[in-house]
C-alpha cells in the first residue's frame, strides 16, 4: 500500500508519495536527522526549495501550428553557492520530479564539497519528435523565461537525459544574447571550442567507475572476471561499462529504452558502444540475445549499475537481484524500502549522490576555467577528478563506519551537516 507523507513536510503545490521522487527524498533527509545534533533544528530547510519556477514555453513549429510547453526550474538550496544542476527534455517532466532532483543535486554537491547549490530544469517534451529547428527554438526560448533566475554566480544549468553540448550551447548563446556579454560561465557541459571542458562527457561514467572501484576493494571484490549489468547504455552508463570493461570486468547485460540484451561470456564493448552511436540503443545487438525486461534483473551479476531513470529498483526487484554492488549511476534509481531490502540482504549500494557526483565536479572545472580563461589537458581534469571522488568517498565511508549507517545515509550526513552550518553561519535574513 501506499502511504503518503507526513503533512508536516507537504508543500500545498506537490502531493508526494512515500515511492514518489520527492518522498523517497523527504525520508532520505528524515533519517538523516538523529545525525545532524544541534544542526537539526535547521532540517526544515533541507524539505522545502528555495525557488520553483514553472514557464511556458511556446514555439513555431514546421508546420505553422503554435504549441505550447511546460517548462521548470527549481533552485532547492544555495546556502553553499549558485545553483548547480541538469536540464532534461522528457515527456514524464513534472514539478515534482524536478523539485527531488534539485534536491538531490544540493546533497551531491555538498557530498564531494563542491561550493554550488542544488538546483535542476526541464521540459515536458519527447524530443525525438521535434526537428532540429524546433528543438533550437524550444531550447531558446525556455533559455529566455528562465533568465530571470540563472547566471554565472546564480544558477549554471548543464545536461542531462535527452540534452547534450548543442543545446548547452544554444542556452549560452540565448543569454548571452539577452544580458549582451559573452557569458560561456552560464552553462556547463558545452562544445569544447565554447569553453567546454575535456572530459566533461565521460565524466559522470568516470564517477561511477572510481566510486565502484573503491566499493570493490572494500568488498575483496576483484574487478578482473566481475560480472556487471546495466542499464542506460548514455553517456552514464555507456562511459562506466568501457571502464569496467577495461579493468577485466564482464558486461553481461545491458537495458535502454530500445531493449534489454545478455551474454553470459560478456559483450564485445566496443562493437557495442559502436552500435548504440549507429541504431541509437542497444535493442538489435548482434553480439548478444534478447531478453525480456523483467529478465534483466535476474541475470547473475556481481555489480548492478542503475543508469537510466528514477526508482527502477523496486522492492520486488531488490529481492531478485544476484549483485553485491549496486552503483546508482542514475538519480534516485532505487525505492526506499528497496533500498532497505537490499542492505538487509547485504547488497552494499554506492548512492547516487556521490556515485554519480563526477558529472558535477567535471562540470566545476569547466566553470573554473571558464572564469580564468585557463584550460587543462584531459589526463589532468581525470587525476583531478579521481582525487576528489576517492577522498568524498573515504571520507563518507569512514562516517558510516563510525556510526554503523549505510553508506546512503552517511553521505546525507556529511552533505546535510555541510549544507546547514552554511545556513546557519548565514542566519535569516531578515
Amino acid at each position: 500500500m501506499t502511504a503518503t507523507v507526513p503533512n508536516d513536510s507537504t508543500l500545498s503545490y506537490v502531493q508526494p508519495t512515500a515511492t514518489s521522487p520527492w518522498g523517497t527524498y523527504l525520508s532520505q533527509v528524515d533519517r538523516v536527522v538523529p545525525y545532524l545534533g544541534h544542526l537539526g533544528r535547521w532540517a526544515e530547510t533541507l524539505k522545502r526549495p528555495k525557488r520553483a519556477l514553472i514557464v511556458d514555453v511556446p514555439i513555431e513549429m514546421d508546420d505553422g501550428s503554435v504549441r505550447h510547453y511546460e517548462g521548470f526550474r527549481v533552485q532547492h538550496n544555495l546556502s553553499r553557492g549558485p545553483g548547480k544542476g541538469g536540464v532534461r527534455y522528457h515527456p514524464d517532466v513534472n514539478l515534482e520530479e524536478v523539485m527531488a532532483l534539485s534536491a538531490w543535486m544540493t546533497v551531491k554537491c555538498a557530498a564531494v564539497n563542491l561550493p554550488y547549490g542544488g538546483a535542476k530544469g526541464g521540459i515536458r517534451v519527447d524530443p525525438k519528435l521535434l526537428s532540429q529547428k524546433e528543438l533550437e527554438k524550444l531550447t531558446r526560448r525556455y533559455t529566455s523565461e528562465i533568465g530571470i533566475i540563472i547566471g554565472p554566480q546564480r544558477d549554471i544549468p548543464a545536461p542531462d537525459v535527452n540534452t547534450n553540448a548543442q543545446i548547452m550551447a544554444w542556452m549560452m548563446d540565448t543569454y548571452s544574447q539577452n544580458t549582451g556579454a559573452t557569458a560561456t560561465g552560464v552553462v556547463t557541459g558545452k562544445p569544447i571550442h565554447l569553453g567546454g571542458s575535456l572530459g566533461r562527457v565521460k565524466a559522470t561514467g568516470r564517477g561511477v567507475f572510481v566510486t565502484g572501484r573503491e566499493a570493490a576493494r572494500r568488498l575483496h571484490l576483484n574487478l578482473d572476471g566481475a560480472r556487471v549489468a546495466v542499464q542506460g547504455f548514455g553517456n552514464v552508463g555507456g562511459s562506466a561499462a568501457e571502464l569496467f570493461a577495461q579493468a577485466g570486468s564482464k558486461i553481461v547485460a545491458a537495458q535502454d529504452h530500445t531493449g534489454s540484451i545478455f551474454n553470459d561470456r560478456g559483450f564485445d564493448i566496443a562493437d557495442l558502444v559502436a552500435h548504440v552511436k549507429r541504431t541509437g540503443g542497444v535493442g538489435g545487438f548482434k553480439g548478444a540475445e534478447a531478453i525480456d525486461g523483467e529478465s534483466f534483473w535476474d541475470v547473475k551479476c556481481d555489480i548492478l549499475i542503475p543508469a537510466a531513470l528514477e526508482a527502477q529498483i523496486t522492492v520486488e526487484r531488490a529481492r531478485r537481484t544476484t549483485a553485491k554492488l549496486v552503483l546508482e549511476g542514475a538519480n534516485g534509481p532505487t525505492t526506499t524500502e528497496a533500498d532497505d531490502i537490499l542492505a538487509a540482504r547485504g547488497v552494499l549500494v554506492v548512492p547516487d549522490v556521490i556515485c554519480n557526483a563526477g558529472g558535477v565536479t567535471v562540470s566545476y572545472f569547466e566553470w573554473v576555467q571558464d572564469f580564468s580563461s585557463f584550460f587543462w589537458s584531459e589526463d589532468e581534469i581525470n587525476v583531478r577528478l579521481d582525487k576528489i571522488m576517492t577522498g568524498a568517498l573515504k571520507h563518507i565511508w569512514d562516517t558510516a563506519d563510525h556510526h554503523k549507517i549505510t553508506l546512503r545515509t552517511a553521505t546525507f550526513a556529511v552533505a546535510c551537516e555541510r549544507i546547514l552550518i552554511a545556513r546557519e553561519e548565514r542566519g535569516l535574513y531578515p
